[in-house]
This record gives structure tokens, C-alpha cells and sequence, in this order.
């Protein structure tokens, strides 16, 4: 049989020329409206990464919903979004599953978002569990699901089905083989083949990195991006890149488009942070700023 490694298509500025983003329009509303959903007290900075990543691929308009004790600090730092506060947890500083999922207004935002980031800094996996599975079914467009985010998916595959492929994962190597129920050591043999099978057991795509990262569409196809190398292993980098795919696909580009520009955008950024920084040691709040100036280097 052959590895899904061989059949892996590698991703290069002059293979997405020929595979371009949607036309951006002249306004906001033409990038579509952008929701990300998430935080805690513990980590208050995951949406932040999140949401300026998505504004710094083109996305129009920023919604996003946080914990109420973080809102006003989030909403000062990131001028440029609607800052929804959500009633917290008493242990954990986490989002109220009830009062979260059963809020009026955030139902109204999710439901006329055009893509929808779930997951970044969450905290307390059973409230996590329980928010998405009470708002994700009443979702209308396209769902991004990072970190906490994937446990939904890990206690059944199934659970995104429904969206008939427009859906993202964007699991780390250690959350790819949780989600998998699989051994880390053969995850790491074989990205390719295990991003490949979550792909095919949740018909989504999926974007998995580590030095390298593995695209995988439900269709079997599976890209390989080899930019941005061990300077992207870095607190934060996750939340960057999955804000980076929901903000492609709130401008209308197709799941599987979105994560493959998304992996290449986000790894060219860390390269040229790497020439002008080190190759370790920039962060990752360096990145979103990185990120309009390779699409403009790809797009010429």
C-alpha cells in the first residue's frame, strides 16, 4: 500500500498561485465575519493570538467571545473586534457551558458567522465538551476546532459530520494521537497517514504539525508544507495558525484551500522571523504581523 507521505503533494508559493484565495472584495462584510470563541483566566492571551492572526489574513470582520473576568482586558487589546463576555465557571476561570451555549447574543453572533474558531485557551475539558456539543449543531457555516476544542471529536468521530466538510482540525502532534486514540511514537513515524485518518474518520480536514506540517482532506489528499521549522514550536503558535485557517475561511476560501494556505502562511511567517530574530526565540505574538507581507510575496 502506498504511505499517504509518497502520494503527499509538497506546498510551495508557485503551487498556491495556481490555487488563489477568493477575490477580496472592497469591505468588510466581503471577508465574511469571523468569530472565535474561547479563553480562561489562565489563559486569557489565546484569543488574542487567535484573533489578530485571522485579521491579518484578510479576514473583515473580528468577533470574539470570552470569558466576562477577561472581556474589557482582550476588547482594550484587540480595538479592531466585537469582545462578547461570557458568564465563567467557579473553578477554573473557564466558560459557563450553560450560560455560554444558552446566551442569546452569542448564539445570534455564531449563527451569522461565517467561519467559527472553537477552542483556543479553554480550560476544563467536560465544560468544554458540553459548550460545543450544545452550539456547534446550531452552526450555519464553517467550524475551526483547535486544542481543547478537539475533545468533542476524540469522544466521537462523528460529531462534526453533519457539516458535510466544512470543518478544520488543527491538532498538535501530542492532540493528533489523543484524538486518534494512538500510540505518540507511531503518530510521529507516520504524520502523514495518522492526519490522513482522522481526516477520514471526521470528514474534515485536518492540519497537524510539528518541524513539518501534514494537510489532509476527506477526499484521501494529503499536502506537505516544509517552511517555518523548529522556531514554530513555541507557546501560542498553535492559536496563531488556527486563527489564521478561520480567517481564510470566513473570506470564503474552501476548508481543505484554507489549510493549506493557512500551514504555508503560518510557516513562511516563522521563516522570516527566523532571518530576522534567530531561528529559535521569537514568539509567537510576531508572527500575525509577518503574515500580510508573505501573502503579498505569494500574490504578486
Amino acid at each position: 500500500m502506498t504511505r499517504a507521505a509518497d502520494e503527499a503533494v509538497t506546498v510551495t508559493s508557485a503551487v498556491l498561485r495556481q490555487w488563489p484565495l477568493p477575490a477580496p472584495g472592497t469591505g468588510k462584510e466581503s471577508r465574511g465575519r469571523t468569530l472565535v470563541i474561547g479563553g480562561s483566566d489562565r489563559t486569557p492571551g489565546a484569543v488574542l493570538l487567535a484573533a489578530e492572526a485571522a485579521l491579518r489574513c484578510g479576514a473583515g470582520k473580528l468577533q470574539v467571545a470570552t470569558t466576562s473576568s477577561t472581556a474589557t482586558a482582550v476588547a482594550v487589546a484587540l480595538p479592531e473586534a466585537m469582545v462578547l463576555p461570557l458568564r465563567q465557571t467557579a473553578e477554573g476561570g473557564g466558560i459557563d457551558p450553560g450560560e455560554g451555549a444558552e446566551d442569546r447574543e452569542l448564539s445570534g453572533v455564531a449563527t451569522g458567522a461565517h467561519a467559527v474558531l472553537l477552542g483556543v485557551g479553554m480550560v476544563g475539558e467536560p465544560d468544554v465538551v458540553a459548550l460545543l456539543e450544545q452550539l456547534v449543531p446550531r452552526l450555519e457555516r464553517t467550524v475551526v476546532l483547535d486544542a481543547l476544542g478537539l475533545a468533542p471529536v476524540t469522544r466521537d468521530a462523528s460529531f462534526l459530520h453533519g457539516f458535510e466538510g466544512r470543518a478544520v482540525l488543527t491538532p498538535n502532534l501530542a492532540e493528533l494521537a489523543i484524538t486518534l486514540d494512538a500510540d505518540p511514537e507511531e503518530v510521529g513515524k507516520d504524520v502523514a497517514g495518522a492526519a490522513r485518518e482522522l481526516a477520514r474518520r471526521t470528514r474534515t480536514a485536518v492540519a497537524a504539525g510539528g518541524g513539518e506540517s501534514w494537510i489532509a482532506a476527506p477526499d484521501g489528499r494529503v499536502f506537505l508544507d516544509t517552511s517555518g521549522g523548529s522556531g514554530l514550536g513555541v507557546s501560542g503558535s498553535g492559536d496563531v495558525l488556527s486563527g489564521i485557517v478561520t480567517g481564510l475561511c470566513a473570506r470564503g476560501a474552501d476548508p481543505v484551500q484554507a489549510a493549506v494556505w493557512a500551514c504555508h502562511l503560518h510557516g513562511r511567517a516563522g521563516d522570516r522571523l527566523a532571518s530576522a530574530v534567530g531561528r529559535l526565540g521569537f514568539l509567537a505574538r510576531e508572527l500575525p504581523p509577518e503574515v500580510p507581507r508573505v501573502l503579498a510575496e505569494i500574490e504578486v
